[in-house]
């Protein structure tokens, strides 16, 4: 199923793209092509593929939740722009 000139104009339209003819002629070689490549896949008779969400296996590498040695308030504050109260200070970002 081929890609018209009407359908990529109106794709065009409504990505808000203002290509012209020419432009659009080109898009629609590589676009025609994929459409082809699809058509192809979607004729293989895939009746006895199990369905996958990835093409190898995939498992969790889980790891004990070991508590590790912590940084003191005064190191995580040492190279802070500024701190006051054991606390960063931080521009204000929210316009009242």
């Amino acid at each position: 199923m081929a890609i018209t000139l009407e359908q990529m104009r109106h794709t065009a339209k409504l990505a808000r793209l203002e290509l012209s003819d020419e432009q659009l002629l080109e898009l629609m070689r590589p676009i025609n092509a994929l459409m082809e490549h699809f058509e192809r896949l979607q004729a293989l008779p895939l009746d006895a593929v199990e369905p996958t969400s990835h093409s190898i296996p995939v498992f969790n590498a889980f790891r004990e939740d070991v508590v590790g040695a912590t940084l003191s308030r005064e190191q995580a504050l040492a190279n802070a722009p500024e701190a006051r109260d054991g606390l960063f200070i931080v521009p204000r970002i929210v316009e009242e």
